[in-house]
C-alpha cells in the first residue's frame, strides 16, 4: 500500500472510530435514561416525546418523500414535453427519489422538533372559562392553540424555502447535465459561452411557472401571518397598559385584516401570472402590500398622536379596565379579600394574652445568621454542611410552633485532599445525616438557637422524631453514589470511630456487567467497570440533586429552586413548589422585563423522599387548565392533593416565590379605579429596612409567621407590608394563609390614608436617632465586636402593628465567629426600646398587672423628665470622652469611662422600664 493510500486509510479508520464512539455514547446515554426513568416510575414521560415524534415523523417523511419524488418527475416530464431537453436514461428517477428523501428528512426533523409538543397541547387543551373581549375566544385558544398555529407558520416558511432551493438546484443540475437535441453553434463562437446561454434559456422557460407558484405560496403564508398577527395585538405593550388599545382596535386590527385579503389576492395573481409567463406583473403585488402597510402605519401614527394623545385617558379607559381585570385574573388575585385595618387600636396587657400564640412565635432569630450558627454548632465534621434554613411549623412540647429547620448534607468537596479518592467520594461518603431544628422564638443563655432536634444520631425530647435520618437525595448532592459494594458506607462519626452502614432503600440501578459498561462510558470513569469493590448486588444512584431530579422528570414545569426539608412520621422529605406559566394571557402584564410570563399558578407540590428518592407530584389547584393539560398529556402524572399523607400535608406552605410575585403585581393592580390607576395615585411599594453589619438598605422580605389575624384563629401565614409610593409610611399589608382549608386565601388589610402609620424604614431611622439605643449599639460594636441588624418584622396584633428586630453580635474579622442574639428591638406606636430579650422589651412597653409594693407615694413607670435629660446628656459626654481616650491610646481611661457609661445606660433603662411584671408565658 502506497504512503498516500495508507494516509487515506488511516483517516478513514479514525473517522469511523470517532463515529462509532459517538454512536456508543449516544446509545449509552439513551439506555441509562431509560433505566433511570424505569427506576423512578416515569417511563410514560420518557416515551411520550419519542412516541409522539415518531407518530409525526414517520407519516410526514413518507408523504413528503412521495410528493417531492413525483414533483421532481413532473419537472422532467414537463421539460421533455416542452422539447427543451432529451431524457436518455432513468438515472434521474433515482436522483428524484434521493433528492426527495433528503429534503423530506430535513423537513421532517425540523417539523417534528417544532410541532410535537405544541400538538400535544392543542389536542389536550383545557378551557379557562374566560373569553377575550376582542375576538371572544377562550383564553385556551391563546395559550394552547395559537402557539401551534404560529409553529405551523414557521415550519411552512422553512419548508417553502427548502423546497424552493432544492427545486432550483435539482432543475439546474438536470438541465446542466442534459444535451440539447438541436444546438446550432456558429463558427467562431465560444462553445462554453453558448452552452451557458442555452442553459439559462432552458432554465428560465421551465422555472417561470414554478416561480409563480412559489411566489403564490409565499403570499399565502403572508396572509396566514396577518391572520395570526391580529391575535398578537392582545399582547402588545403600550405606554400605559398591555394588550390591544384604541389605536390597535380601530386601525391596526383593520389594517391586518385588509393586508390578509390583499395577500390572498396576491397569491392568486402570482399563480395566474406565472402560468401565463408574465412574471413581471407579479412585482406589483408586493409593491401594493408595502404601500398599504406604509399608509396604515402613517394612519396609526396620526390616530395615536392626534386623537388618542390629547385625550389619552378618555380613549384608553375601557382598554385600561380590561388590562387591570385580566392581569388580576392571570396572577390569581381575583379573590383577594380586602379589609380595613385601623392600626391605631391601643394594645393592652389583655390583648397580649389573647394573642399569646402570636407573641410566643415572634421570631427573635434571623434565618441568615442562624445558618452560620447551624454550620458552626451542628456541622459536627468538616464534610457536613447545612445549605439553607427553611421555615416551617411543628408541634413542639404540645404547642403549635414556628421553627427553623435544615438538613445536614454531605459535601464531598470538603474532604481532606488525601481522602478525595474515587472510592471515598462515590462508595464511602454517600449520604448526609439528620436535621437541626430550633423554634424561631427561643435562644439559649448565650444567644444561640435553642435546638429542638440536634446532633448525630438525632436527639429530640419533643414530638419531632427522625427514625430514618440518612439523606441520599438533597439540595447539594451532585455526585453519583454506588451502594451495597463489598465495603460498607460511612454512616456517621462516633467518638474516635465511625459507624458504617449498608443502604437498604429502593433507589438505584443494578450494576450488572452491561450497566457497568454503560455507566463507565456515560460518566467517563473506567473504575466503574474495573473496580472489584462493585458486585452484582451493587446499585448506582444518579441524579441525586433533587432539583435536577425533578426537572428531568417534568421539564415542562417551572420550579422554586429552594426546596424545604420536612420531618414527617419518622422520615425526611423534600417539598418543592412547581409552577405553570404562560406568556399568552390576553391583556395581562408580563411580570418583568427579564421574565416573559404573564400567567402563573403554583398548582403543583413535589415531594421527594430524602432516603429513597421517590418523586411524587401533587396537584393543589384543580382549576388550573395548564396543570390539567399536562396531566392529560402524561397520563395522570399528578396525584390529587387529597392523596398526600395527612401529616405531610400539614407542612405544605404557600409558596413564598408565588406570594412575592403576587405582592409585586398587587402593589399596582389593587387600583381597580381606572382614573386612579392611570395617574398611579395610590401605587404602593415594598418597604425597605437596614440589615446586616454594614447597615445596608435592602427590601423587606415576605415573612412566615404564626399569628392571629383580626376575627380569625391563629394560623401559619405569609405576610408582607406595603408602604406608600416613594414614602416610608405603611399603607397596607398582605397575608396568605397556609393551614388546612384556608390554604391559598389572600387577605389585604389597608390602613386609613389620613393617618401616619410608621413603616419598617421609619422604625429603623428612629432606632438610629434614639438617644438611648444608638449609643448602646455603638458600644456593642466596640472592642472587636460587630453588630448585625436582623430582619425588621412588622407583626399585626389586633388592630395595631408591633415591630421586632433582633440584634446580633459576632467577632469582627473572623470567618468562624458565631453570631449570637444579644438584644431585641421592640417598637409600638411612639415607643421604642432595646432589651436583652423579647420578654423584657414587651415588659418595658406594655407592662402588666400592677404590683403592690406598699409605697403609695410613687407611681411605677413614671419618669422625671429632668432626670432623664440629665442622664442622656451625661451619657453623650462620657461617650465622647471615651472616644477621645481611645484615639489617644489611653486605654485605662477608656475602660473607666466605658464602665461609667454602662452605669448611666443601665440607669436610663431602669427609668424607662415600668415596675410591673411581664405577661405570663411570653418568650
Amino acid at each position: 500500500m502506497s504512503g498516500k493510500n495508507a494516509n487515506k486509510f488511516l483517516i478513514a479508520a479514525v473517522a469511523a472510530l470517532m463515529l462509532l464512539g459517538t454512536v456508543f455514547v449516544m446509545l449509552s446515554n439513551f439506555y441509562i435514561d431509560f433505566l433511570w426513568f424505569s427506576e423512578t416510575g416515569f417511563t410514560n414521560v420518557f416515551f411520550k416525546e419519542l412516541v409522539t415524534k415518531l407518530q409525526i415523523a414517520v407519516p410526514l417523511f413518507v408523504v413528503m418523500t412521495i410528493i417531492l419524488f413525483f414533483y421532481f418527475k413532473f419537472i422532467k416530464k414537463y421539460a421533455k414535453k416542452s422539447g427543451v431537453v432529451e431524457v436518455k436514461t432513468k438515472k434521474f428517477d433515482y436522483l428524484s427519489l434521493g433528492a426527495g428523501a433528503v429534503s423530506s428528512l430535513i423537513i421532517t426533523t425540523i417539523a417534528t422538533n417544532a410541532l410535537w409538543y405544541r400538538l400535544l397541547e392543542f389536542v389536550n387543551a383545557k378551557s379557562f372559562d374566560v373569553s377575550d373581549p376582542i375576538f371572544n375566544k377562550d383564553v385556551s385558544f391563546y395559550v394552547f392553540k395559537l402557539p401551534l398555529l404560529e409553529s405551523i407558520f414557521s415550519v411552512m416558511s422553512i419548508v417553502l424555502f427548502i423546497v424552493f432551493v432544492v427545486t432550483i438546484l435539482f432543475t439546474a443540475g438536470f438541465f446542466w447535465t442534459q444535451k440539447s437535441p438541436k444546438v446550432d453553434v456558429e463558427v467562431g463562437v465560444d462553445h462554453r459561452a453558448q452552452e451557458i446561454k442555452d442553459f439559462f434559456i432552458k432554465f428560465g422557460n421551465i422555472m417561470v411557472k414554478q416561480i409563480g407558484v412559489f411566489v403564490g405560496l409565499f403570499f399565502l403564508l403572508t396572509a396566514f401571518s396577518y391572520y395570526l398577527r391580529r391575535f398578537g395585538l392582545l399582547f402588545s405593550p403600550s405606554e400605559i397598559s398591555y394588550g390591544a388599545g384604541y389605536t390597535d382596535t380601530t386601525v391596526r386590527l383593520r389594517l391586518y385584516t385588509v393586508m390578509m385579503f390583499l395577500s390572498l389576492a396576491a397569491a392568486a395573481a402570482s399563480v395566474i401570472f406565472g402560468f401565463r409567463k408574465k412574471i413581471k406583473h407579479i412585482i406589483a403585488a408586493p409593491v401594493i402590500l408595502i404601500a398599504v402597510s406604509f399608509l396604515g402605519g402613517i394612519l396609526g401614527f396620526i390616530v395615536e398622536s392626534y386623537i388618542v394623545g390629547p385625550n389619552q385617558y378618555g380613549k384608553e379607559e375601557p382598554y385600561l379596565q380590561r388590562h387591570i381585570e385580566y392581569t388580576i385574573k392571570a396572577y390569581g388575585l381575583e379573590n383577594v379579600e380586602t379589609k380595613p385595618f385601623s392600626a391605631k387600636q391601643p394594645i393592652t396587657y389583655e390583648d397580649l394574652e389573647e394573642n399569646n400564640l402570636t407573641i410566643s412565635n415572634i421570631p427573635i432569630n434571623d434565618y441568615r445568621p442562624t445558618l452560620d450558627m447551624y454550620n458552626s454548632i451542628q456541622g459536627i465534621r468538616i464534610y457536613y454542611q447545612f445549605n439553607d434554613i427553611d421555615i416551617d411549623r411543628y408541634i413542639v412540647d404540645g404547642e403549635y410552633t414556628q421553627t427553623f429547620i435544615s438538613a445536614r448534607e454531605m459535601n464531598n468537596d470538603q474532604l481532606e485532599e488525601n481522602a478525595k479518592t474515587w472510592i471515598n467520594q462515590h462508595l464511602k461518603y454517600t449520604h448526609g445525616f439528620g436535621i437541626a431544628v430550633s423554634p424561631v422564638n427561643k435562644v439559649n443563655e448565650v444567644g444561640q438557637p435553642d435546638l429542638a432536634v440536634k446532633d448525630i444520631p438525632p436527639v429530640s425530647d419533643n414530638e419531632i422524631q427522625v427514625e430514618e435520618p440518612r439523606i441520599y437525595f438533597g439540595e447539594s448532592t451532585d455526585t453519583y453514589a454506588i451502594t451495597n459494594a463489598k465495603t460498607p458506607e460511612f454512616d456517621y462519626p462516633e467518638g474516635s470511630d465511625n459507624k458504617e452502614n449498608f443502604y437498604e432503600g429502593t433507589a438505584g440501578i443494578n450494576l450488572n456487567l452491561i450497566n457497568r459498561a454503560a455507566f463507565a462510558l456515560n460518566q467517563g470513569e473506567i473504575k466503574i467497570l474495573l473496580s472489584t469493590e462493585i458486585t452484582g448486588d451493587s446499585k448506582i444512584l444518579i441524579r441525586r440533586n433533587i432539583v435536577e431530579r425533578v426537572k428531568t422528570i417534568a421539564p415542562f414545569l417551572a420550579y422554586d429552586e429552594d426546596p424545604y426539608i420536612v420531618a414527617s412520621e419518622g422520615k425526611l422529605y423534600w417539598i418543592m413548589d412547581a409552577f405553570t406559566l404562560s406568556d399568552r394571557y390576553p391583556y395581562s402584564k408580563p411580570y418583568s422585563e427579564t421574565t416573559s410570563f404573564n400567567y402563573i399558578r403554583n398548582s403543583i407540590k413535589v415531594v421527594v423522599d430524602a432516603y429513597d428518592g421517590d418523586v411524587t407530584f401533587y396537584q393543589v389547584e384543580e382549576t388550573d387548565p395548564i396543570a390539567t393539560m399536562y396531566n392529560n398529556i402524561y397520563d395522570g402524572i399528578f396525584k390529587p392533593i387529597d392523596e398526600m399523607p395527612e401529616d405531610l400535608r400539614g407542612h405544605v406552605r404557600y409558596s413564598q416565590e408565588m406570594f412575592d410575585i403576587q405582592a409585586e403585581i398587587y402593589r399596582t393592580y389593587h387600583m381597580a379605579n381606572t382614573r386612579v390607576f392611570y395617574n398611579k395615585e395610590d401605587q404602593w411599594e415594598l418597604p425597605r429596612q437596614i440589615y446586616g453589619s454594614q447597615k445596608e438598605v435592602e427590601q423587606v422580605e415576605s415573612t412566615y409567621l404564626i399569628m392571629k389575624l383580626p376575627e380569625r384563629e391563629s394560623e401559619f401565614t405569609l405576610m408582607v407590608p406595603y408602604t406608600a409610593r416613594q414614602k416610608d409610611n405603611m399603607v397596607a399589608w398582605m397575608a396568605a394563609m397556609n393551614d388546612g382549608e384556608n390554604y391559598g386565601e389572600i387577605i389585604v388589610y389597608t390602613f386609613p390614608k389620613q393617618s401616619l402609620i410608621y413603616g419598617p424604614m421609619q422604625i429603623e431611622q428612629r432606632v438610629d436617632q434614639d438617644t438611648v439605643i444608638s449609643p448602646q449599639l455603638t458600644l456593642l460594636g466596640q472592642q472587636g465586636s460587630e453588630v448585625i441588624r436582623g430582619n425588621m418584622m412588622a407583626i399585626p396584633i389586633e388592630e395595631a402593628i408591633l415591630y421586632v428586630e433582633p440584634v446580633y453580635i459576632k467577632a469582627r474579622d473572623s470567618e468562624r465567629s458565631l453570631p449570637e442574639v444579644k438584644k431585641i428591638i421592640v417598637s409600638y406606636d411612639n415607643k421604642i426600646v432595646m432589651a436583652d430579650s423579647l420578654e423584657d422589651g414587651l415588659k418595658q412597653i406594655f407592662g402588666g398587672p400592677a404590683e403592690d409594693d406598699g409605697d403609695d407615694d410613687e407611681e411605677p413607670g413614671i419618669v422625671i423628665p429632668g432626670d432623664l435629660n440629665s442622664l442622656i446628656s451625661e451619657a453623650n459626654d462620657l461617650f465622647d470622652r471615651a472616644q477621645e481616650a481611645q484615639r489617644n491610646g489611653d486605654w485605662a481611661g477608656y475602660g473607666q469611662l466605658i464602665q461609667e457609661l454602662e452605669d448611666i445606660l443601665n440607669q436610663l433603662q431602669e427609668l424607662q422600664q415600668p415596675q410591673v411584671p411581664v405577661v405570663d408565658d411570653v418568650e
